[in-house]
């Protein structure tokens, strides 16, 4: 009796707790479409895109050119300041009182071809000693240009226009990508809550059932039909049911807590699944879907990353293992004055060529050592990364001939379920007449329970080989196309 008033007062509880929620009935389908617009794993991707998408403008920008000024409106310094006293012959600290103001106007052009840059400079540079001897100095360049060039053949802006590029498609089909590991995610607590509303579902008709029976097994009690042990265990069969029911109805609010947070739904909200009962005729090529995964999966484009970035770090090891060094040329005008009206009259020719080397005598291997390191890193990339699409291809392989057989496999279930259910009702009418035993009837309604969840695991599984090879491919075979997405409307929406 005391379980029987817990059970009472628990599901008392269930009821007006769910009384006041919000009902939605919810496919699949929506499930994934709501999870797309506002779930918390879609703005983390959209984000994720974004931040790839400013990381390939500045790329971009920096290989146009830029103008920048550059000011010190007041420099003011008051010190005490070291000087020779040659009449004395001796250091002396004297006070100093100066104020000083430069303007610069810089444009700067990186060179890919060369890896080397170009720039303008336009400067003008104000000194001016105060306190008893006031003396200004003015200074201009009006106009300089220079080329600055490394000579050790390595172009540091040749190797990240080929891996930039490269890293934007990738970051592009990562966010595709993502919108399918979407539907793999809200498929599982779709198919969560469906798994717990079906337990349920069976937990309340046993209950009845088992109401019924032991009822039934009282009066046939009275009368000798039912000996005591068959009545005691419809007894524990009722008592087992109510438990059974109060287990299920919590994993029901926890399956349903998850799918509202993860859709962004009021806790308060009560989600009602439509199971779906038809499949895509899909019948999917191996072959088709291995060359989809390879023309449009970001792995693929990841390993070709890592490959250029092997390479980088090889020819950046090579040039640093022979005579390295720089080329700075400039040419220009500058004045001089003391008054600002002729700082720029008759400008001077400004001029200055430089080449610094620098040769390796003695390093006792060092640079020779990490060359052999970077090529031998590179080889080992080149191995892993075969293995690596070797694996992936077998992977998609194995995921399409798991999903064709998949949907023969949703179907013998189902059938399954159909006669597992006509065998319950069959074997209860019989034991309401007295022709099976309790022994009879529990192993017909296991049969029909285990039968209806093996239906909902084979759907669940279909869904997720569906999600997962359209995440592997980039592809919608219902459709026969690729999967795309407008990512200027992302942008523009920022």
């Amino acid at each position: 009796m005391k379980r029987i008033i817990i059970f009472a007062l628990v599901s008392c509880f269930f009821i007006s707790t769910i009384s006041g929620q919000e009902k939605k009935y919810l496919s699949l389908q929506n499930v994934i479409e709501i999870a797309g617009e506002q779930s918390l794993d879609a703005f983390r991707n959209e984000n994720m895109y974004l931040s790839s998408y400013w990381e390939y403008r500045y790329f971009k920008a920096d290989r146009l050119p830029s103008l920048s000024l550059q000011a010190t409106p007041l420099d003011y310094n008051r010190s005490m300041q070291k000087v020779y006293n040659y009449d004395e012959n001796r250091d002396e600290y004297k006070p100093r009182e100066d104020l000083s103001s430069e303007l610069s106007l810089y444009l700067n052009q990186n060179v890919g071809l060369t890896g080397g840059q170009i720039f303008a400079r336009s400067e003008l540079n104000l000194s001016q000693k105060l306190g008893a001897d006031k003396i200004s100095s003015w200074s201009s360049t009006p106009f300089s240009v220079g080329y600055m060039q490394p000579l050790n053949g390595y172009n540091g802006l040749k190797w990240t226009a080929k891996i930039e590029p490269v890293k934007f498609e990738k970051a592009k089909k990562n966010f595709i990508q993502s919108k399918e590991e979407l539907a793999i995610k809200a498929s599982r607590l779709f198919f969560d809550l469906v798994d717990a509303q079906i337990e349920v579902k069976i937990t309340e008709t046993n209950l009845a059932n088992a109401d019924t029976l032991f009822k039934i097994g009282q009066g046939r009690y009275q009368v000798g039909t039912v000996t005591q042990d068959e009545l005691l265990n419809l007894e524990l069969s009722f008592m087992n049911a109510n438990l059974a029911l109060t287990q299920s109805n919590l994993g029901l609010e926890r399956a349903l807590a998850e799918l509202n947070s993860f859709l962004g739904f009021d806790k308060n909200t009560k989600v009602e699944c439509i199971v779906p009962d038809e499949l895509p005729e899909l019948q999917i090529p191996a072959t088709e879907a291995v060359e989809l995964a390879l023309t449009n999966n970001p792995e693929m484009l990841d390993q070709q990353q890592r490959l250029i970035e092997e390479d980088r770090k090889v020819n950046q090891a090579k040039s640093e293992n022979g005579v390295t060094g720089d080329l700075y040329a400039l040419y220009g005008l500058n004045q001089n004055a003391t008054d600002f009206n002729q700082v720029y009259q008759d400008p001077l020719d400004r001029q200055r060529f430089r080449v610094g080397v620098d040769i390796p005598i003695l390093d006792w291997g060092r640079r020779k050592g990490q060359l052999a390191m970077a090529e031998s890193n590179r080889e080992v990339v080149r191995i892993s990364v075969n293995q690596e699409k070797m694996d992936f291809e077998q992977n998609v392989i194995m995921n399409v001939m798991e999903f064709n057989l998949q949907a023969n496999q949703v179907l013998n279930t189902a059938k399954a379920d159909t006669i597992a259910q006509l065998g319950y009702d069959v074997t209860q009418q019989r034991f309401l007449i007295g022709k099976v035993d309790v022994t009879k009837l529990n192993l017909a309604r296991n049969d029909q329970e285990q039968a209806r969840r093996a239906y909902i695991r084979a759907l669940r599984t279909y869904w997720n080989y569906y999600f997962t090879i359209r995440r592997l491919t980039l592809f919608d075979f219902e459709k026969g196309i690729t999967l795309s997405e407008d990512f200027d409307e992302i942008v523009n929406n920022f």
